[in-house]
């Protein structure tokens, strides 16, 4: 048989939701279950409701992840200009070879035209990305760059597939 609600519970509910306990905190603290801690509380008149303080913590916690959203497009963009800036750099290659499976390397003025499809194929992964993450400010043409931007990704993306096992042409 359950206990009756006595006056000590009601005090230590009013006190405790004074401290701005929680429902399950002050049902731990005093012993009872959660629903007989709310039903004392309704006849308190005290609420529960943290209504104010969950919005206010979303809040907060939106305006941080659209921060860290907007350092990793702005990381996004400086990877894309590193790598944007090693089609035309030079570069050794090496690779295992030849009967007694020796490494060699051959320096080039450039990378290979693979290697620069795969380059510009990453380029433009993280500028997509990038620009996922943190949308380009608007201004005349904004929505025409971005379709422009989307639309080469897709095209370097798809031609990187297509020919992914082909020889270098260059």
């Amino acid at each position: 048989m359950r206990e009756p609600i006595s006056d000590a519970d009601r005090d230590a509910v009013r006190r405790l939701h004074a401290e701005g306990k929680s429902r399950n905190d002050i049902a731990r603290t005093i012993g009872r279950s959660g629903s007989t801690v709310t039903k004392i509380a309704r006849s308190l008149d005290l609420s529960f409701e943290r209504g104010p303080e969950v919005v206010a913590a979303t809040e907060a916690r939106r305006v941080d992840l659209a921060a860290r959203r907007q350092q990793l497009a702005e990381a996004l963009h400086e990877d894309a200009e590193r790598l944007r800036a090693q089609l035309w750099e030079p570069c050794t290659v090496g690779a295992f070879g030849g009967r007694d499976n020796i490494w060699s390397e051959q320096a080039l003025d450039r990378p290979t035209f693979s290697d620069q499809r795969q380059i510009l194929a990453a380029t433009s992964i993280a500028v997509d990305k990038s620009l996922r993450l943190a949308p380009a400010e608007g201004g005349e043409g904004a929505d025409d760059v971005r379709s422009m931007l989307g639309t080469l990704g897709s095209v370097l993306a798809e031609a990187f597939a297509d020919d992914e096992g082909a020889d270098d042409g260059g």
